[in-house]
This record gives structure tokens, sequence and C-alpha cells, in this order.
């Protein structure tokens, strides 16, 4: 919590028209290991990852290579944590670690072609509501959707 002063209870139109939907949400999420193939499923129980490491999972799936620095940047992490959770893939064998050919100072992290496909087909499956939702709403509405759920995760990134 980033705030140290005992929030007001919510009043019954905010319990009635947003956080009514929240333990709906709370079902799906929890439901991930459920969803995954078999053999992400089983890296994630052995390795003992968590959805932050299914997030870096991700971030891999839409680009190629990515710098770890960045990497840290579009998840609102410190670099020490997004590090440390591409070197638990990288030991999973889940994630590829090589040095920038163009600055050797700096790291870029994929996702092994082989493992590609089977990150898609979870991310796909699981990804395929939120899309759902997303295209019922106008531009407009997917901007404000994205921008609340954006001030969300900032606001719950520390609990």
């Amino acid at each position: 919590m980033t705030d140290k002063i005992a929030p007001a209870p919510p009043d019954p139109a905010q319990l009635q028209e947003t956080l009514a939907f929240v333990p709906l949400l709370a079902a799906f999420f929890r439901r991930a290991h459920t969803d995954m193939p078999d053999q992400l499923r089983e890296a994630f129980s052995s390795h003992r990852l968590t959805a932050r490491h299914g997030a870096v999972l991700t971030q891999l799936l839409a680009q190629d290579a990515i710098g770890v620095s960045e990497l840290a940047r579009r998840m609102g992490l410190s670099l020490s944590t997004a590090s440390e959770l591409v070197g638990d893939l990288s030991r999973a064998g889940w994630a590829s670690r090589r040095e920038d050919p163009a600055d050797h100072r700096r790291t870029l992290v994929a996702l092994p072609e082989e493992r590609r496909p089977v990150v898609e087909e979870f991310v796909a499956v699981r990804a395929a509501p939120l899309l759902r939702a997303m295209d019922g709403l106008s531009a407009e509405q997917r901007q404000g959707f994205v921008a609340g759920l954006r001030a969300w995760a900032h606001e719950v990134r520390d609990w």
C-alpha cells in the first residue's frame, strides 16, 4: 500500500459498479496454472516460477530480443528484479541471454524458438477473454480501460 492512511470504505455505488467484479477476475487469474500447456505448467511447478515470470514470457513473446533494462522499464520493475526473473527463466530453459553485438555491455534476452509455440498457445488462451471484451469498446473506451488498468497495477504493485 502506498499510503499509510487508512482508506475510507467504498461507497455502495463503487461496490456495485466496480469492486463486485474483482472476485470474478481473481478467479480467472487463479486458474492460470490449469490453463497452461503441460510443458509450461511442469516448468512453473518444478522451477517455482510465478506470475511475474509469466509476465516476462509475455514480454519476450512480443519481441525477438530485448535488453534487461528495457524489460525492467516495460514491467515497472527494478533492474535487479528483472534480472533475477530472467535468470530464473534462463535456468529453467525458458529464456536465453546473450551479449548485444552492438553494445557488449548490454545483455539481450529472448524466448528460445523451441519454447515459442507453447508460450503463444498459453497467451492466446489467456488473452482471448480480454481481447474479446476490448473489441466491444470504442477506441476512447479502450484507452480509458488501459489507463485504468495501468493505474490500478501501479497502486497494487507494492502490496
